[in-house]
């Protein structure tokens, strides 16, 4: 055996190399040799990180908020307005379904019937109803806040963090309805979600240092929707629900902080607010049973 022969490439054997990759040693031949900041590195280490011994995310530029930086800003915003608007037409297409998707406390459909309902264990309509509309100009005039508000958000916290900020203030506008709407109103639409997302754009303007006087005025045109008495059936409680839950849950992720401490708190805040709105949910759902 010739042993002062060199080592093959660990990709092509066959061909005798004297460089080895600078992050996992491993022999390599000028073709797979890439150039590193330090020495060449193989195609495996390169796919695999940044070459720092981090993750390949780890040096991509970063939100306000921490999230990743996406080609496409307002991607969840999208799914978002087209799982709304596919809800939409599903209750269209199929009776009874916007019955069994909105927001009920509790109630019988008829004289002998079960009673159904939160209170009897259907939690999924505290968010099913989030996405349910029965009316055109509901849907849309929903959408398009949607779009106006979530769009620029999105860009500015990350896809993730985004979607956690939408589903959470569904969910606590939601709770909010239960526990202080009688049980057999029903309740539906997106507009507690997009009020949390309003209440997290007046935080994310006042965390930038933006101009908060068009923020503030049309956080103060949906209040005046909400409370004026203009012949609209809005729910106070699902907008203020949404409204409160937003802020709370915006405050958590544009911490002002980085790393592992920023996310950590970020966990934390998401789950508090979470918690919290469960705790709502079972101080109801215990007073109706």
């Amino acid at each position: 055996m010739d042993t002062d022969r060199l080592p093959g490439c660990y990709r092509h054997p066959d061909r005798d190399t004297g460089i080895s990759c600078t992050r996992c040693e491993r022999p390599i031949c000028p073709e797979c040799m890439i150039s590193a900041s330090v020495g060449f590195q193989c195609p495996e280490c390169v796919r695999g990180g940044s070459g720092t011994g981090h993750s390949p995310a780890a040096n991509a530029p970063r939100t306000v908020a921490g999230g990743l930086v996406t080609a496409d800003p307002q991607l969840v915003t999208k799914i978002l307005i087209g799982i709304n608007a596919a809800v939409f037409l599903a209750v269209l297409a199929v009776p009874g379904l916007a019955v069994r998707l909105e927001l009920l406390g509790r109630y019988v459909e008829y004289f002998g019937a079960p009673v159904e309902g939160i209170s009897t264990g259907q939690y999924h309509r505290l968010l099913t109803s989030v996405f349910l509309h029965v009316e055109w100009w509901h849907v849309f005039g929903n959408m398009l806040a949607l779009w106006v508000i979530g769009g620029p958000l999105e860009a500015a916290l990350g896809r993730a963090r985004y979607l956690a900020l939408y589903l959470l203030s569904g969910l606590g506008g939601s709770a909010l309805v239960y526990l202080l709407t009688a049980p057999n109103t029903p309740t539906l639409g997106a507009s507690g979600a997009v009020c949390g997302l309003l209440g997290a754009t007046v935080v994310l303007a006042r965390r930038l240092r933006y101009e908060l006087r068009p923020v503030l005025v049309t956080l103060g045109l949906m209040l005046f929707v909400t409370f004026a008495p203009i012949g609209l059936s809005v729910s106070w409680q699902a907008h203020i629900g949404g409204l409160v839950t937003g802020a709370l849950v915006a405050l958590g992720l544009l911490v002002p902080a980085a790393g592992r401490g920023r996310a950590l708190v970020q966990t934390a805040t998401c789950a508090a607010v979470f918690l919290l709105a469960v705790a709502l949910v079972v101080v109801r759902t215990a007073a109706l049973t």
